[in-house]
């Protein structure tokens, strides 16, 4: 059985440095995705966007894993993109005014047809509230800067920053959303060593 490792594959997109801000060029991929908006520390629909997306990601794994193609791979980690219409509401915290896009990319060979199939699947199991709003689509990023965060998201404001005047002070300019990409399980790691990567398209 052929076994792919993405997070070794893309490492210059799934791997980024705690000390130095980096530019990347990121290619299109394609990805499950849900849109929101409201502050994700008590929104319900923000988990129950990601209640959906694992289920379907998981289990679009198993079936390429146990299908003709024979491939193992493992599930990308859970992503967000992050905006709001007045972009002041980031630097006042006005959380319940931000709107959000989770995702988890998807393989190459992952068609929309064997997003379907799966979808179906997990809505005959288990049915998650918001499977109906995933979709599946290419995300094209481009060039961006990125480091690594390590702590609770609440302290994330000077990495955010650091990457920003880093864009500015290379004399290009912010461009298009916030992104953030969440390599540790909350769940069972301490906050203070939680790592997550700081993206900024610029142009």
């Amino acid at each position: 059985m052929k076994k792919i490792d993405y997070k070794k594959k893309l490492k210059h997109l799934y791997n980024a440095s705690a000390k130095k801000v980096e530019v990347v060029e990121v290619p299109k991929m394609n990805f499950l995705m849900v849109d929101g908006e409201g502050d994700p520390n008590t929104s319900q629909s923000f988990s129950d966007a990601i209640t959906a997306l694992y289920p379907l990601a998981y289990t679009l794994k198993f079936m390429v894993k146990k299908g003709e193609m024979g491939i193992d791979y493992g599930v990308l980690p859970l992503e967000a993109l992050w905006w709001a219409d007045d972009m002041s509401a980031f630097s006042t915290g006005n959380k319940d005014a931000w709107k959000w896009t989770v995702i988890i990319m998807q393989p190459e060979f992952i068609t929309g047809d064997m997003v379907k199939e799966a979808t179906e699947e997990v809505r005959k199991k288990k049915n998650p509230i918001s499977l109906p709003l995933v979709r599946f689509e290419t995300f094209s990023e481009g060039k961006a800067a990125q480091t690594m965060h390590i702590g609770p998201f609440s302290e994330e404001g000077p990495t955010i920053e650091k990457v920003h005047n880093f864009i500015t002070e290379s004399g290009f300019k912010l461009s298009g959303k916030h992104h953030e990409i969440y390599l540790s399980d909350i769940r069972k790691a301490a906050p203070e060593k939680w790592k997550t990567i700081i993206r900024q398209p610029l142009k």
